[in-house]
């Protein structure tokens, strides 16, 4: 498995920026399609973004597409989160993790096996 340490989070009015990285420990953290979550008060996890282990398909929760983008530089073992127009309701914790799904985007729960401890991200209005 892989250890997973979310950083960025913060307070931030709507329609600013916040850039979240998800740094991983381990000499395969390539081998690993990497996604992002939230949870927000009184609500279940829900899936954000993913992307597969060599950067070339990523995808989107429908909220969030042409505001969120999901990159990785495998170099530095390091995903990012780059959160723009931000609204209250992107308010939540946010969590990184890995899956070894290699044959499809995940992007379910089920489909990651190492998570963070996540990232608060709160947007007042």
């Amino acid at each position: 498995q892989v250890q997973l340490v979310e950083s960025g989070g913060g307070l931030v009015q709507a329609g600013g920026s916040l850039r979240l990285s998800c740094a991983a420990s381990g000499r395969t953290f390539s081998s690993y399609a990497m996604g992002w979550f939230r949870q927000a008060p009184g609500k279940e996890r829900e899936f954000v973004a993913a992307i597969r282990w060599s950067g070339g398909s990523r995808n989107y929760k429908h909220s969030v597409k042409g505001r969120f983008t999901i990159s990785r530089d495998n170099a530095k073992n390091t995903v990012y989160l780059q959160m723009n127009s931000l609204k209250p309701e992107d308010t939540a914790v946010y969590y990184c993790a890995a899956s070894l799904i290699g044959e499809r985007l995940p992007y379910v729960e089920s489909d990651f096996g190492s998570w963070g401890q996540g990232t608060q991200v709160t947007v007042s209005s």
